[in-house]
């Protein structure tokens, strides 16, 4: 669900949607620069399910620059839900045809960043 209150916060919410796609996209396409992009140095991501693992941004990184997640790609389909936008920090979730996941997103200087994920397979 998207309120947009004012111009400033469709701007938000467009460069979230647009961190969202780098991460995703730069999932797909073995991509490490949109990855980069998209991740906050001290991200946390955890998958869901009875054991939480974790998985940082150097580790997303890694495995992106392996093409990890090529096979992942092969339907595009991508559904992002921002949440709330308050100040500096944001809620979203990402439903693709292989995951879904929870975002919280950072505000910095360089723009919208992950900063923590939860995720699960479809």
């Amino acid at each position: 669900m998207e309120t947009l209150k004012s111009p400033a916060l469709s701007i938000d919410v467009a460069a979230i949607v647009a961190t969202a796609h780098d991460y995703f996209e730069g999932w797909f396409d073995a991509d490490q620069a949109r990855m980069e992009r998209a991740l906050h140095p001290n991200l946390v991501k955890r998958r869901g399910g009875e054991e939480l693992t974790v998985t940082t941004k150097e580790r997303m990184l890694e495995l992106t620059g392996r093409a990890e997640g090529k096979e992942d790609g092969a339907d595009r389909t991508l559904e992002v839900e921002v949440h709330e936008v308050y100040g500096d920090i944001a809620t979203a979730t990402v439903r693709s045809a292989v995951y879904r996941e929870y975002l919280h997103l950072v505000r910095t200087r360089d723009g919208w960043k992950i900063a923590n994920a939860l995720w699960q397979p479809t």
